[in-house]
C-alpha cells in the first residue's frame, strides 16, 4: 500500500523541483523544464497527472504571490488566489490530454503543447517547456523549433530515456559554445532602479532626469536608446514637446514605454521620439490579466483597464530596421514573439517594469525567456528594465 503512494508523491516533488529549477532565472538551466512532459507521462492516473501539472507551474510561478502583494501593496492572499488561478488553464489543458494509451500520447501532448502557445490557454502559458528551444538549438529558427517539439513529443514515448539523451547532448554542446545575443549596431538599452516612482511621478523633474539619463547613453555609435516600460508615463502632448524640443539638436531616436489613455482605459505603449516628434511606435498585445488587462469591465458597461491588441504590431519599423517589440508579461507567453518571428524582424526589443517583482526571479525568467527566444532565431537584441 505504502508503495502505491509513493510513486505519486515522488513525481509529485520532482515536478515541484522541475519547475523551481528550469524556472530560476539562468538560461542555461531552462532545459530543465523538460523534465515535466517525462514525469506527466510516466503518471499512471489522469489525477496524478493533474498534481504533476499543478506541482511544476505552481513551482515555476512562485514568484506571483509576493509579486501581486508588493503590486497592491496588500496582504499575501489576494496573490494567492491569483496564483492558483492562473494555473487553473495549465492544470487543466494537461489533465484533459492526458491519456495511459501509449501510442496516442505524442499526439495528445503535442496538442498540449499547441493550445498552451496560443489564445485563450496560451494566454496565462507561462513556464512553456517549448522556450528552452533558443538553449538547446541556438540559431536553428523554425527548424529549431520543430525539432524542439519533435522532442518534446518523443520524451512522452516509451523511449524517452535515448530522446533524454539525444537533447542532453545538444543542451551540452550549447552550454559549452554559449555566448549571448549581440546588440543591434547603433541601439543601447537603459536599466533603471527607479522601483515604484516609474510612471507614477509624471512631473517635470522626471522627464528632465530621463532625458539627462538619455543623453548620456546617447553616443555616436548609439542613435537609438531604449527605456524600460512606463518611463514616461502618461503620453500626452505636453511630454511630447518637452521631449521634442530636448532632442531637437542632436540625431538620437528614443524608444520609450508610456501610457495613452483615454476615456475607455489605456493602452500600454512604445513611443518612438526624435527631434522631428513623437509617435505611438508599438501598442502591447497581451497586458498582465487581471491587473491590467481587465476584459470584464465592459460587461458591465464599465470603462478602465488597458486593451489588448492581440496579434496587431507584429513588427514595427524604427530608422532603416524593423524590430519585434515585446513588453513585460509579452516574454513570459509564447505566441507573441513567434508571431512576431513570422515577420522576420531584424532585431528584438525587450522592455519592461520589474520594480514589484523585488525578491522574486519573474525579471530574470523574462530575460532568460527573452534571450533564449532571440538565441533561437539569431536575432540581436535590446533589453531596458526598470526594478
Amino acid at each position: 500500500m505504502c508503495r502505491d503512494y509513493l510513486r505519486p508523491v515522488l513525481l509529485i516533488f520532482a515536478s515541484i523541483a522541475v519547475g523551481v529549477v528550469g524556472w530560476s532565472g539562468y538560461m542555461l538551466l531552462l532545459p530543465v523544464a523538460l523534465g515535466f512532459p517525462v514525469l506527466w507521462s510516466i503518471a499512471q492516473t489522469r489525477s496524478v497527472a493533474a498534481l504533476v501539472s499543478a506541482g511544476y507551474f505552481l513551482a515555476a510561478s512562485r514568484g506571483l504571490p509576493q509579486g501581486v502583494a508588493a503590486f497592491y501593496s496588500s496582504d499575501i492572499w489576494p496573490g494567492l488566489l491569483l496564483w492558483l488561478c492562473a494555473s487553473l488553464s495549465f492544470v487543466t489543458v494537461h489533465t484533459v490530454f492526458w491519456t495511459i494509451n501509449a501510442r496516442t500520447r505524442p499526439f495528445r501532448y503535442f496538442l498540449a503543447v499547441v493550445v498552451m502557445s496560443i489564445p485563450p490557454f496560451g494566454i496565462t502559458g507561462w513556464a512553456h517547456p517549448v522556450t528552452a528551444a533558443g538553449v538547446l538549438f541556438p540559431g536553428w529558427g523554425w527548424w529549431g523549433l520543430g525539432l524542439m517539439t519533435a522532442g518534446l513529443a518523443g520524451l512522452v514515448t516509451r523511449i524517452w530515456p535515448a530522446v533524454a539523451i539525444a537533447l542532453t547532448g545538444f543542451w551540452l554542446w550549447s552550454a559549452a559554445t554559449w555566448t549571448d545575443p549581440k546588440i543591434p549596431d547603433g541601439w543601447r538599452g537603459v536599466d533603471l532602479e527607479l522601483g515604484v516612482s516609474l510612471g507614477r511621478e509624471a512631473g517635470l523633474q522626471r522627464q528632465r532626469d530621463m532625458i539627462a539619463t538619455v543623453r548620456g547613453a546617447a553616443t555616436d555609435s548609439a542613435r537609438f536608446v531604449a527605456l524600460p516600460e512606463s518611463a514616461l508615463g502618461f503620453w500626452t502632448p505636453t511630454v511630447e514637446r518637452v521631449w521634442t524640443g530636448a532632442l531637437r539638436d542632436g540625431a538620437a531616436t528614443v524608444i520609450a514605454g508610456a501610457a495613452l489613455l483615454d476615456a475607455g482605459g489605456y493602452d500600454n505603449v512604445l513611443v518612438a521620439i526624435d527631434r522631428k516628434g513623437g509617435r505611438i511606435l508599438y501598442r502591447e498585445r497581451m497586458p498582465v490579466p487581471g491587473s491590467m488587462w481587465q476584459p470584464w469591465r465592459s460587461w458591465f458597461g464599465e470603462s478602465g483597464g488597458t486593451r489588448a491588441d492581440f496579434f496587431t504590431n507584429p513588427v514595427v519599423a524604427v530608422g532603416a530596421s524593423r524590430a519585434a517589440p515585446l513588453i513585460c508579461y509579452e516574454q513570459l507567453i509564447v505566441w507573441p514573439v513567434l508571431q512576431s518571428m513570422l515577420h522576420d524582424p531584424d532585431f528584438v526589443v525587450a522592455v519592461g517594469n520589474g520594480w514589484w517583482t523585488k525578491g522574486t526571479s519573474i525579471v530574470a525568467i523574462q530575460r532568460a525567456a527573452t534571450t533564449a527566444w532571440a538565441k533561437l532565431f539569431a536575432k540581436p537584441l535590446v533589453i531596458a528594465f526598470n526594478t
